[in-house]
């Protein structure tokens, strides 16, 4: 969802490193893409998994951290990709298990192209963000759901022309 807001091309080079993970046959592994770092959102809310890159939403890096220390040791998150959000208000469950096992693997996602599932699942998770507008193509980078419905404008600039230079996190090389 947020392809046009790649500053420095680090979505290719996270595409590139999850695949090259994925190829090495021998290695086990779970890839998390978490949506929206929020550390105002809630933190120790209930995590919602989705798979084909649809997801939108915000989750608290506390969180995060939570998830990818519960994952280490949870069969069912081996050889899949998802993204994760949090439902604020919503208490964690007791076990990811269950949500887990629902996920495919990604070995049974290759070449998948069920494109109306896909725009059922986008449909339904676009409901989930914050705000009113809820539109997730017309947010600029560094833009609150909240500031897009109030027209102000995000921490890098107006859609279109955001000061990407601002953007202190810059990946040093691709190997």
């Amino acid at each position: 969802p947020i392809v046009r807001l790649n500053p420095f091309g680090i979505l290719g080079i996270k595409a590139a490193s999850e695949e090259s993970l994925r190829q090495k046959d021998d290695v086990p592994y779970c890839i998390v893409r978490p949506t929206g770092l929020n550390d105002d959102w809630p933190c120790k809310s209930r995590p919602v998994f989705s798979q084909g890159d649809l997801a939108v939403g915000r989750i608290n890096r506390g969180d995060v951290a939570t998830l990818l220390v519960d994952v280490l040791s949870t069969p069912e998150a081996t050889n899949k990709t998802f993204e994760a959000f949090t439902l604020a208000g919503y208490a964690p469950p007791l076990s990811l298990t269950p949500a887990l096992e629902r996920l495919k693997l990604d070995s049974e996602l290759e070449g998948e192209d069920d494109l109306v599932t896909l725009e059922a699942t986008y449909a339904s998770l676009q409901q989930l963000l914050p705000g009113e507008k809820q539109d997730s193509s017309n947010i600029a980078l560094g833009q609150t759901y909240e500031q897009m419905d109030k027209n102000e404008e995000g921490r890098f600039g107006p859609k279109g022309q955001e000061r990407v230079e601002e953007v202190t996190l810059k990946p040093s090389s691709v190997s």
